[in-house]
């Protein structure tokens, strides 16, 4: 079935990742639409019509359009079943949805551009200072995330299940952002050895950040 699915987003942004992440993994074709945020795009035009935030991801369907990268990946979810990025069970779900906050709700707000920007613009703080507070708070998430999955009581090659879903869309959303600041899944044995399997799956290593540089001008 034809769709028109257009994905406003930037290359290293973890939300839009995730986003691409779980197209990739549902079989749907999408249009990217490049917005530089280093740049300024998101503010400029029409985009803060699509989103006031002036934020990344947006995901339009047809004429409807969609924010947040969890809102959007649960449009999916309930729009196109298969594969299932959820278990059916309401209290694994509820465990997959608490792991994938800590970093989607907890961690990643806290060190955006926009955040990082701020720190600097209005709080005086020096780029060492950035670089400090963007590190632990993706150290932070990286921990909570390892004591999740050592606490399995069944290990599975993902996160929670025999295929990939939300609970790995976002462990592997929160790796490829915390590279940017050189801060490695090594430590957390149990979170490395699921970002090792991911790197077999092709919605996860096409499109993340990393893979996607060098083909973007900046």
């Amino acid at each position: 079935m034809e769709n028109d699915f257009k994905l406003y987003g930037y290359w290293r942004s973890a939300a839009t990742y995730r986003v691409r992440i779980a197209l990739s993994l549902k079989g749907l074709e999408w249009e990217d639409v490049s917005v530089d945020l280093i740049a300024g795009e998101q503010f400029s035009g029409d985009f803060p019509k699509h989103n006031p935030q002036s934020a990344v991801p947006v995901l339009f369907d047809g004429a409807a359009s969609f924010t947040q990268s969890l809102a959007i990946i649960e449009y999916l979810e309930e729009c196109h079943r298969l594969p299932p990025l959820l278990p059916a069970d309401p209290a694994a779900r509820a465990a997959v949805r608490s792991f994938a906050l800590i970093s989607i709700a907890d961690a990643h707000p806290l060190q955006t551009t926009r955040v990082r920007h701020w720190l600097g613009s209005k709080m005086g703080a020096n780029d060492a200072s950035i670089q400090a507070w963007t590190r632990h708070w993706f150290e932070e998430g990286f921990g909570a995330m390892e004591a999740r999955l050592a606490a399995r009581a069944v290990t599975s090659p993902y996160c929670f299940s025999e295929a990939p879903g939300l609970a790995d869309i976002a462990l592997a959303g929160h790796a490829a952002g915390a590279l940017f600041v050189d801060v490695s899944a090594k430590n957390y044995p149990n979170a490395a050895a699921v970002l090792n399997q991911l790197e077999a799956v092709e919605a996860f290593s096409k499109y993340a950040p990393q893979a996607l540089a060098s083909s973007v001008a900046r």
